[in-house]
């Protein structure tokens, strides 16, 4: 990662100050890093040791920055990890044209791997997180939205950057197809499962720990799986409670709805839909050699579940 490090600074450079600046702000705000991790362990596990690598692993970072500067002007969001967002330091047109920036700084970095096989899954995982911000865009504020639509969107808009990732690795590696494509569902398994987790902390997460507040996601009007499983097992005046902060995104019955989520066990059963999703991821590395790096793809999934922000 120290590597990666250097090649991310490397080239977020630009000859406009603001470019820059916005960039290293959001880089250096912290974060997990789990798409690059992910693109180095499966190197490691496959036996891969060149230093494209690294290059790649600055480029999911690099369009997932791009997401979440993009992602953050549409929710209107005021805080991310702790700290205030680009787009609240900086503005809106800042944080949209520096978001681009990054893509386009992203697809250089494509071409220098010198690949079309690189090129195509990279570009068509941008394409499908784009598709996934417009799908929840759509489904703001529609408490209709049901289990299989909200999967179809966070296996877009999360899952597929973490199946790119994990795919990155194998095809640098020349693995074969088998390979190649176990390794790709341990990626789309372990963001689905990700992204569950996250929207779970979302209703039952320490705000001093997550870096922002509960209920953010009501607020913005998403239907997420905790709410999902909450309509479909609360009383008619608890649906109807919650359908209509879905619809307006107001927080003022907040703490009745926190409640709620709870008493009908839609935090378990959204913990354990994640927890699905994980063995998925599991089961996926058992088709890879045993290493430390298949061991830390194992632990990497496991945790996911126990993570806390």
């Amino acid at each position: 990662m120290l590597e990666v490090d250097k090649v991310i600074a490397n080239r977020l450079s630009s000859e406009v100050p603001l470019v820059g600046q916005v960039s290293r702000y959001i880089i250096s705000a912290g974060g997990k890093r789990l798409r690059p991790v992910l693109l180095l362990l499966i190197c490691g596990a496959l036996g891969y040791t060149g230093e494209q690598r690294y290059n790649l692993a600055a480029v999911v970072e690099f369009i997932h920055t791009a997401t979440l500067l993009h992602d953050d002007v549409v929710d209107g969001s005021e805080m991310r990890r702790g700290l205030a967002t680009a787009n609240e330091s900086f503005g809106n047109p800042a944080s949209v044209l520096v978001g681009d920036f990054l893509y386009s700084r992203a697809f250089q970095m494509m071409v220098d791997a010198g690949d079309m096989r690189i090129m195509q899954i990279l570009s068509d995982a941008t394409n499908v997180i784009a598709e996934g911000e417009v799908m929840q865009l759509m489904n703001m504020h529609d408490p209709d939205l049901d289990e299989a639509g909200y999967l179809r969107v966070i296996r877009s808009k999360t899952a597929k950057l973490f199946e790119a990732s994990a795919r990155l690795g194998a095809i640098l590696a020349k693995s074969d197809a088998s390979i190649e494509e176990a390794c790709a569902q341990y990626g789309q398994a372990l963001g689905t499962a990700f992204q569950v987790i996250d929207d779970v902390l979302d209703y039952d997460g320490d705000p001093a720990v997550m870096g922002k507040n509960l209920g953010d996601d009501l607020r913005e009007g998403k239907a997420t799986l905790p709410l999902i499983i909450a309509m479909q097992r609360g009383t008619a005046d608890e649906r109807n409670m919650i359908q209509q902060a879905i619809e307006t995104g107001d927080l003022s019955q907040l703490n009745i709805i926190l409640k709620t989520v709870r008493e009908t066990g839609s935090l378990e059963a959204s913990r354990l839909a994640a927890a699905s999703e994980a063995q998925k991821a599991i089961e996926a590395v058992g088709q890879l050699k045993p290493s430390q790096y298949t061991d830390a793809l194992l632990q990497l999934a496991s945790q996911l579940l126990i993570r806390h922000a």
